[in-house]
């Protein structure tokens, strides 16, 4: 259960962000869902991939290479999915920074209901 809330929230967030930052595009909300699938998967196996490849730099940097690997994920992820549009680098980056952010807040508001 707590896993489908996490792709529920993920979803809500990206297609909303996606009417805000002009540089994504999402094309519809179960393309939105399907992001977040596999914005998971891609979190879950190719992030600690990179993470160890680049952990010379990422020390290097106090672990401000890390925005750079979630920005890439999200390239990963324009790549793999056809409703799905970054245009460019930057936007990529900006879209993890808010997506990571808000979707933190809603989590974090939704458990602290719970307790």
């Amino acid at each position: 259960m707590n896993f489908i809330m996490r792709i529920v929230v993920t979803s809500i967030v990206a297609f909303g962000l996606s009417y805000i930052l002009s540089g994504v595009r999402i094309d519809a909300f179960t393309t939105a869902i399907v992001l977040a699938l596999v914005l998971a998967v891609l979190n879950a196996i190719v992030k600690p991939i990179l993470i160890l490849i680049t952990l010379p730099i990422t020390l290097v940097t106090l672990g401000l290479f890390l925005f750079v690997i979630n920005a890439v994920i999200i390239l990963l992820a324009d790549k793999m999915l056809k409703g799905f549009q970054v245009n460019g680098f930057w936007w990529a980056l900006l879209f993890s920074l808010l997506l990571s952010i808000v979707t933190s807040v809603l989590y974090k508001e939704k458990t602290s209901e719970k307790e």
